[in-house]
């Protein structure tokens, strides 16, 4: 073996290791989230222990967070008071305790040379509540207008009574977010219609009356939808459950504030992973409005991006071809590309200044002062939105775009285009016949980069359009159906939100993994889609290419 024959071996070995250690890196990092973040969803198994205190004993119920050893002088610098004797090692448990709304803090450390016994009740029940955590202790009866009902199987009734509260909550979520929110924009319309009118003097009687008319029957749906939402309500805080805690007090918790309860310690393998799926789903499909939905920020997340692919696509695929098809090689076009290799480089908040100050204050202010004016004060368009933050993610990822289409059209051979031209096209039909099927491929190498970095920006987005929370979706039955004017929420800034904004960080550290992993499956699935595509092209040309 000669000089250059073992240089390529090495080259081989080194780039082969190099793959197999990026691809072991990133199984590393979806076994990570998955293991933090599923576990959230499977039913822990709950368990009472009882306490030595300096009065006796206490009890105290909740899940095992985790463990840990400690050495006694690592407690000892902690400024705690420590059992006398204490060993050199022993082992603190991170128990999650929940009732956090009349027992708070809802974790708490534990040693283990203070724990005097460890039971696990079949009977104990678990409440996941939209506000305040969790819920532990023991049911013991269910309440309606202050009687207490009875039933021979009292857990059966209230698994049928939460499945029938959820429908009244879902009945009064469609009336307050569609049809409440239809019948205001038809008053609006109305009232708009009213003014133009009247600037114009054609409000006549006769359109007074009709206008009134029109008044009228909207308001009366508005009573019928008030009253039917007023009944719900109603209905939903008539019920409430009764749990003890381990003190023997009994607490009122009202069943439109129990998202799911269940009985850990009493389930059986099928039935945990029933809960398990159901959880999940929960999880995914959750309006956002109870606690750990991501619903919206998955929608507003592939809107946005979607969004933003119809814009750079075009400019990128545009510029990269006036760059190589027909600029030239000259001073022009060599400042144009070493300002878009910078631009690449640019950090993503400066982006979303740039976005704040130019789409929104400028772009916007001025739309609302040319079409809104009536709206004025309140801003339409001059305030943070989905159309903005798209806008601001396509100038983010238009580099990326360029540079990789422009790539894939310097490896066409030029003979293709020779001949094309020797056979009487012109360069239109040159370039849209022959340059770009072969330069597809490369296309979509630049659509994938730009996906996955915009999906995964959280920076400028935090400036120009995501919040929290939306009341509702930028998508919905009310003409004209897509608006760009709303904000929107992102599974990134929802990872941001839960990790560091949260009151309770330890508690939703799981859902801030949870909530990663879905984001990294979700571009990872984007990513899948144009690369399938991208290798169809590649094979449909490839004999063209030689």
């Amino acid at each position: 073996m000669n000089k250059a024959e073992r240089n390529n071996h090495r080259w081989r070995w080194l780039t082969g290791g190099a793959v197999a250690l990026s691809l072991l890196a990133f199984l590393l990092l979806i076994t990570l989230l998955a293991w933090q973040g599923l576990r959230y969803f499977w039913p822990q198994p709950v368990e009472l222990f009882t306490l030595k205190t300096t009065s006796g004993t206490s009890l105290l119920l909740g899940e095992v967070a985790g463990q840990q050893d400690v050495s006694r002088q690592q407690l000892q610098e902690s400024g705690k008071t420590l059992p006398d004797p204490l060993p050199e090692h022993v082992t603190r448990y991170l128990i999650k305790s929940g009732n956090r709304d009349f027992a708070a803090p809802d974790f708490r450390s534990v040693l283990e040379t203070g724990i005097v016994r460890r039971e696990s009740p079949a009977d104990v029940i678990v409440l996941q509540r939209s506000n305040d955590g969790n819920a532990y202790g023991w049911f013991e009866g269910l309440l309606e207008h202050g009687q207490r009902l009875t039933a021979t199987n009292l857990q059966q009734m209230l698994q049928q009574r939460l499945e029938q509260t959820q429908q009244h909550i879902d009945e009064a979520n469609q009336l307050r977010q569609v049809e409440i929110v239809r019948l205001n924009t038809q008053l609006a319309e109305l009232e708009r219609q009213r003014q133009e009118q009247i600037s114009r003097q054609r409000f006549t009687a006769e359109a007074q009356s009709v206008f009134e008319a029109n008044r009228a029957g909207i308001q009366r749906q508005f009573a019928h939808y008030s009253e039917r939402l007023s009944a719900l309500n109603e209905e939903n805080s008539a019920t409430v459950m009764l749990l003890r805690d381990t003190t023997g007090e009994i607490h009122n918790i009202p069943l439109a504030q129990i998202i799911a309860a269940w009985q850990p310690n009493a389930m059986s393998m099928g039935q945990k992973w029933q809960h398990f799926f159901h959880q999940i789903w929960r999880f995914i499909s959750d309006d956002g409005q109870q606690d750990g939905g991501v619903f919206p920020a998955i929608f507003g997340t592939i809107l946005m991006v979607l969004l933003m692919s119809v814009v750079v696509m075009p400019l990128g695929v545009i510029a990269a071809i006036w760059l190589h098809e027909y600029a030239g090689n000259n001073i022009l076009t060599r400042l144009v590309r070493i300002a878009v290799v910078n631009l690449a480089g640019v950090p993503s908040v400066v982006y979303g200044v740039f976005g704040l100050g130019f789409f929104v204050w400028l772009v916007g202010g001025n739309i609302d002062q040319l079409f809104f004016a009536d709206d004025l004060p309140a801003p339409t368009f001059g305030t943070p939105g989905l159309l903005w933050a798209s806008l601001t993610l396509a100038l983010l990822t238009l580099p990326v775009v360029i540079v990789a289409t422009e790539e894939g059209l310097s490896r066409i051979p030029p003979s293709l285009r020779q001949g094309s031209l020797a056979l009487g096209a012109t360069q239109t039909e040159t370039l849209w016949h022959v340059t770009l099927p072969l330069a597809l491929p490369a296309m979509l190498t630049g659509f994938i980069l730009a996906v996955a970095r915009a999906a995964g920006e959280t920076a400028p987005l935090m400036l120009v359009g995501v919040v929290k929370m939306v009341p509702e979706l930028p998508v919905d039955g009310i003409f004209p159906y897509l608006h760009l004017d709303r904000k929107f929420m992102h599974l990134g800034f929802q990872i941001y939100d839960l990790a560091f904004q949260s009151p309770n960080a330890e508690a939703d550290r799981p859902l801030v993994f949870a909530t990663a992993l879905l984001l990294v499956l979700l571009i990872l699935g984007l990513n899948l889609m144009a690369m399938i595509l991208r290798h169809r092209l590649r094979e449909r040309y490839r004999a063209l290419m030689h």
